[in-house]
Formats: structure tokens, sequence, C-alpha cells
């Protein structure tokens, strides 16, 4: 019994000086500092990320990307690394539509089509017209022009100078610039997916899977043509700007009609009675009205009788050998 326990407390007392010993060699070997481990020699140097700047910095350099008028955008990819996508100058339509009055409508024509021609546009369609306006003839136009964005103040500025008046001028902006860059965001990741589904078409293994693919693939090829002729036409409609520019002439002065005056009527004057005017009047009207009479009745006899006399006879015979009774016999 005494020889176990004296064995038992030797080997105890064993483990602990080599625990002991364990426990000391760890304590002297220094552990590797962050500091003194390096990269790989071939492994490029990593960035150093720089601190975040306080808000107020985050606002002048703000404030002076904004007054330089350039434009960074931020877009995070499918892989979740960010896009930076730098556009240098805004995209934005403009439209303007003028009344002028002008003195010649030719003329004012003429000027703006030298107009276009100067600032380096297009006419984009032109319409003229006639009215008439109490017996003049007037002519009326309507202009519709593309010009350069970066002359279209000064393309309304020249319109102004040709009228002799400005009606009425209305010009508005619509700012496409997040638009554009939503649609460059969407055409990265389409024509990422279109490389991945290219990459599975090479890979595919039977026919259906290729045929699943390509028809993958035709509808994201679809999808980018259709986002590039938007991103098309907001370029060009952002590049030049479309004025409407419409012509009136001047009306003409109108010269009044004198209003004739109306005269009083006169009181009619009476005349004295001459019964001797009277009588010679009277006896005119009889010598008229007999020689009247005998001409009739001399038209009469010269001419309505040897027409009428004639026909009357014959028809008066025929009548009679109608009406004629036959005799009896034996009288």
């Amino acid at each position: 019994m005494k020889t176990r326990l004296i064995l038992f407390a030797g080997l105890t007392m064993l483990a602990v000086i080599v625990l002991a010993a364990c426990g000391g060699s760890a304590a002297s070997t220094p552990e590797p500092s962050v500091v003194e481990q390096r990269q790989p020699a071939a492994l490029p140097p990593q960035p150093v990320l720089a601190q975040p700047a306080s808000p107020e910095v985050v606002q002048q350099d703000q404030e002076k990307t904004e007054s330089n008028a350039g434009v960074i955008y931020e877009i995070a990819g499918q892989s979740g690394e960010s896009v930076i996508l730098q556009n240098t100058n805004r995209k934005i339509i403009k439209n303007a539509d003028m009344r002028l009055l002008v003195a010649d409508t030719d003329t004012a024509i003429n000027r703006s089509t030298q107009i276009v021609t100067d600032l380096g546009g297009y006419i984009i369609s032109s319409r003229t017209w006639y009215q008439d306006y109490y017996g003049n003839n007037l002519k009326y136009a309507t202009l519709t022009i593309g010009v350069p964005v970066e002359q279209f103040e000064r393309a309304l500025q020249r319109f102004r100078g040709i009228a002799e008046q400005v009606l009425d001028e209305n010009a508005s902006g619509e700012d496409v610039t997040d638009q554009y860059v939503d649609l460059q965001s969407q055409l990265q990741n389409l024509e990422a997916t279109r490389a991945r589904i290219q990459g599975f078409l090479k890979d595919a293994k039977t026919v259906d899977e290729a045929l699943r693919i390509n028809q993958q693939l035709s509808e994201i090829e679809g999808e980018i043509e259709k986002i590039k002729g938007r991103m098309n036409y907001l370029a060009d409609r952002s590049a030049y700007s479309t004025i409407t520019v419409n012509f009136e002439p001047v009306l003409p002065v109108l010269t009044p009609t004198p209003t004739p005056t109306l005269t009083p009527a006169s009181t009619p004057t009476p005349r004295p009675w001459k019964p001797g005017e009277t009588f010679n009047k009277a006896r005119n009207t009889v010598v008229i009205a007999y020689q009247g009479i005998f001409d009739f009745l001399i038209w009469l006899v010269v001419v309505i009788f040897p027409i009428l006399l004639p026909p009357v006879l014959i028809l008066w015979g025929l009548w009679k050998l109608v009406t004629r009774r036959p005799r009896k016999a034996g009288s």
C-alpha cells in the first residue's frame, strides 16, 4: 500500500515539473507581431485607405465639384465592387417657344435661316399661311429649328433682334443626367451578364442546353440594344435644343370710312291751282286714249282679221258638215 502511494506521488510531481517546463518555454518564445509580418514578394503592395473626412470637408469638396460642372456617380457592380462613372457635362434637354411681331414675314424667315446657318443648327419643319384682315392678305409663318445646346441662349437673343416686339416667349429645360447614368449602369450589368452567358454557351454539353442559353442570350442582347437606343436619344436631344418661332405680321392701320350725315328733308311748298294746266292734261289724256283705240282697230282689221278669219271659216264649215242632218227618204 505504501509503495503505491509513493509511486503515485512521484508521478504527480513529475507531471507538474513537465507542465511547468512547457509553460516557461511557451512564455519565452516571442509571438510574431503584425508589424514584423511581410507580404509575399509576388503580391503588389496594398493601397493605404484614407481616413473618413469630416462633414465640413465633404461639403466643401461637394461645392467645388458642383462649381466645376462635373458630376461623379458611384454605382455598385454585381460582384460588390464600386464602379465610378464621371460625366463632365450634364445632359439637359432645352426647348423654347417664341411669338414674334415682325414688319415683313419673308424678311424674318430669311434672317432666321441665316441665324440657323451661323449657329450650326438645322431646320426641323416650317409652315406658312395667309389670313385676310379687312381686305389685306397677311402672311404668317412657323419655324421649328434645332441648335447646339451651347448656342441656345445666343439663338434666343438673335431671334429677339429681328422682331418688332416679342409677344410671347417660353423656355424650359429637363435634366436627364440621372436617367443617362442609370442607363449606363444597366448597360454595364447587361454586358457582364451577356459575357457570362456566352461562357455558359461555350460549355454547353447538349443541343437543348445550347438552345436555352442562346434564347437567354438573345433576350439580353435585345435589352442591350434597347438601352443603347434610349441613350442615343437622350444624347442627341441634349446635344441639340429645339426652338419654335411663330412670326406674325404687323397689322396695317385701317382708315375709318366717313359716315354720311343725313340732311333734313325740306318741307314741300304748296303749288298754286292752275285750272288751264289741268284742262290741257285732261285733253291730252283723252286724245291719247282715242289714239290708242283707233290704233287697236287698225291692227284688228289689218292684221288680226286676215290671220284669224280663214281658220275660223274652215272650222265653221267642218262643224256644219258634221252637224248637218240627213234628209228623209221620200221627202
